[in-house]
């Protein structure tokens, strides 16, 4: 089973638990405007790999990811367009007791049958997903995606009647996903869920500007400045309902 691979961090330290392997997949349906993986967008391009060359390659770091707690995370891109290559390599994964992660938006899910058997065997051996939640008003979430957020709202809601443990990441955006009332519904929409373990605010950052540049694409959000500590911490606590 092969898969189409973006690149590869080795190291990781910010998705998910302790020392990860991470895989970026390549290939994803938003278009969000902050996103600073821009040269994942396109499907069906990238390296191919097949799950015993990252298995074999994986194996090398497993002292450092064992130490710490760690395991491998499929970020992208969107992983789950990929999702057979994603039920090989997690089946693997298990065999030899490494922890694993899948970082998506939720912007493909469908109720389509054959989607849905697939994504109900990958989260047998799936032990976290971190959820991508961009937005909780469908005008501003197409505005900032290309896209609307109805069935990314049905695909956390899916997880939690799955009792899959998320972690909710929300990109803070000032200006754009910053505004009170919008983080006090989508705290509102998260106490819903019954399977967050964390809510992380992740501050806006211009460090993919360079690759919107190199592909020719005129970014959006140049005058867009990152928000400050206060305004991470106020989002903070109204994503926690408080």
């Amino acid at each position: 089973m092969n898969g189409n691979i973006h690149s590869i961090e080795t190291f990781g330290t910010v998705d998910g638990p302790g020392i990860r392997y991470v895989i970026f997949t390549q290939g994803c349906l938003l278009r969000c405007q902050f996103c600073h993986n821009a040269d994942t967008w396109e499907i069906g391009t990238g390296k191919v790999m097949s799950v015993s060359e990252i298995i074999d390659d994986l194996k090398s770091y497993l002292p450092f990811i064992d130490a710490s707690g760690g395991g491998i995370t499929v970020s992208g891109g969107e992983p789950l367009l990929q999702i057979p290559f994603l039920i090989e390599l997690f089946k693997e994964c298990k065999k030899l007791g490494i922890h694993t992660t899948i970082d998506s938006s939720g912007g493909c899910f469908s109720h389509a049958e054959q989607f849905q058997r697939n994504l109900k065997e990958l989260l047998q051996y799936t032990d976290l997903v971190l959820l991508d939640l961009k937005h909780i008003d469908r005008k501003k979430h197409i505005n900032l995606t290309g896209m609307a957020n109805d069935h990314i709202l049905e695909f956390a809601k899916y997880l939690s009647d799955q009792k899959v443990p998320i972690w909710v990441r929300h990109v803070l955006v000032p200006t754009v996903s910053d505004d009170e009332e919008d983080l006090r519904r989508l705290g509102e929409f998260i106490q819903t869920l019954s399977n967050v373990e964390r809510i992380e605010v992740l501050p806006y950052h211009k460090l993919g500007v360079y690759k919107w540049e190199a592909l020719g694409l005129e970014y959006p959000l140049k005058d867009i400045e990152p928000p400050s500590d206060e305004k991470v911490e106020l989002a903070t606590n109204l994503l926690n309902g408080q």
